[in-house]
């Protein structure tokens, strides 16, 4: 693995990238993005986990985050391991016009890496950037942030519900549906 995606130090705020296998719009419904908020708060509840930014995209996810217990890499592994599992329920007994193509695709991916596992639904890795200076920061906050947008999803960023924006705007925690921690 190359030195630039490893974790050299998880107190520090990281930009963190999780991506849906071959890029399927899968974050497409609330319950989907409602799984993702249930597990980042408990991942902060019960992990040690601080979340300072964040954007669902709907096929990938973008998070600024740090571990005080220095525990970011299995924090990340748990995380999609537990959503992985949760995701395939909730297409299963969802009333989901892709149902069966999104699990035969997930299915497929799992068999692809022979691990024994039944669907895969997030790439290996989450490509860690440590934000080690007051602009690194900036620069990858305005990123997530911005990215609806430049999607063309939305023309304003406080527009996208799945995002920490409207945290930052209001500086009002009950904007977020995760428990944000400011970065300043």
């Amino acid at each position: 693995m190359s030195e630039k995606y490893k974790v050299i130090n998880s107190t520090v705020p990281t930009f963190v990238t999780c991506t849906i296998i071959d890029w399927v719009d899968l974050l497409i419904r609330p319950a989907y993005t409602k799984i993702l908020d249930d597990s980042l708060n408990h991942c902060i509840r019960e992990k040690g986990l601080s979340v300072h930014g964040y954007v669902y995209m709907t096929s990938h996810i973008h998070l600024i985050v740090s571990s005080p217990e220095g525990t970011l890499p299995s924090i990340m592994r748990d995380f999609k391991k537990f959503t992985s599992k949760k995701l395939v329920e909730a297409i299963d007994t969802a009333s989901e016009s892709r149902k069966i193509w999104l699990l035969k695709k997930f299915a497929f991916s799992a068999a692809r890496l022979k691990r024994g596992k039944d669907y895969k639904i997030w790439k290996d890795g989450f490509h860690p950037i440590i934000l080690d200076t007051y602009v690194k920061v900036e620069q990858r906050l305005n990123y997530t942030h911005d990215n609806p947008v430049a999607a063309e999803y939305v023309y304003h960023e406080r527009d996208w519900r799945n995002s920490s924006y409207a945290f930052y705007e209001d500086n009002n925690p009950n904007r977020s549906e995760v428990l944000v921690e400011p970065l300043w």
